[in-house]
């Protein structure tokens, strides 16, 4: 059996995570092989009271998060609606499982990031990408390779 793909705008309503905890804004471009998303960190972000006070930076784990939404979860979800049905990819939920990345530069509240995402490999709900990080203007910030797999939500 065969599944259509899922809209730029499906995908985007069935990543799970939400403010505060959601760094994609808006999906550009998706297909079966990558993704690209978009992220404006605002300034009233609560990470930045403490990371670091006057001087703002946005801490690296939440950028692993911003590439993780778009070339994980979303690519994820995209991937898994071409095979499974949309209430079954609803139940689905993105575990991390891996990184490897190096970052070039700082980001500061106000900053537009896009993240890019390129599938490696995708198998039994298996997701690997290469994933790069740059602000709007294309300064590169950030570059590597993320994995994760989908788990069938509990309740």
């Amino acid at each position: 059996m065969t599944f259509g793909p899922l809209s730029l705008e499906d995908v985007l309503a069935l990543v799970p995570q939400q403010r505060p905890f959601r760094f994609l804004d808006r999906i550009v471009s998706m297909n079966e092989s990558h993704a690209v998303g978009e992220y404006t960190f605002r300034d009233d972000e609560t990470f930045y009271q403490g990371h670091f006070p006057g001087n703002p930076v946005t801490p690296g784990v939440i950028l692993i998060e911003t590439m993780c939404q778009t070339g994980l979860v979303a690519l994820g979800i995209y991937l898994l609606g071409l095979e499974s049905p949309r209430d079954e990819v609803a139940q689905t939920v993105t575990l991390f499982t891996e990184c490897e990345v190096e970052f070039e530069r700082v980001v500061k509240p106000g900053d537009t990031v896009r993240v890019s995402a390129e599938k490696l490999y995708w198998r039994r709900r298996k997701l690997k990408s290469t994933v790069v990080l740059s602000l709007a203007d294309g300064t590169s910030v950030a570059k590597g390779t993320v994995a994760g797999m989908g788990v069938r939500r509990d309740g």
